[in-house]
């Protein structure tokens, strides 16, 4: 059996989060990713194959390397998603803080 990924999965990992934030600035080897990790490489290139398969990732082949890229339509899809929840909690602290203002003044 074949289970595919969620992404939501994927990005619950710290590690893998790390990955994400320093591909983001400049696209990377596997080897310069795992360099900032004090992990065996063979793990590291699990999370890269977990990232890829999420789509999070993409791959570019440029000689022998293969070089790491966010994917940031993938990424503009997992902000997309999460963006009614921020906003439905921006709300209610907005009103807590209404309130607590309205408390103060009162007093």
């Amino acid at each position: 059996m074949n289970l595919r990924r969620d992404v939501f999965q994927a990005i619950a990992d710290p590690t893998r989060r790390a990955i994400l934030v320093l591909v983001a600035a400049h696209a990377m080897t596997a080897g310069a990713i795992a360099a900032n990790f004090d992990t065996a490489r063979p793990t590291v290139s699990k999370h890269l194959a977990i990232l890829t398969e999420c789509e999070l990732l993409r791959q570019e082949q440029n000689g022998r390397e293969i070089y790491y890229h966010l994917n940031p339509n993938k990424m503009k899809e997992i902000a997309d998603f999460i963006e009614p929840f921020r906003q439905h909690w921006d709300d209610k602290f907005n009103k807590l803080e209404d309130i607590m203002r309205q408390y103060k003044t009162k007093k």
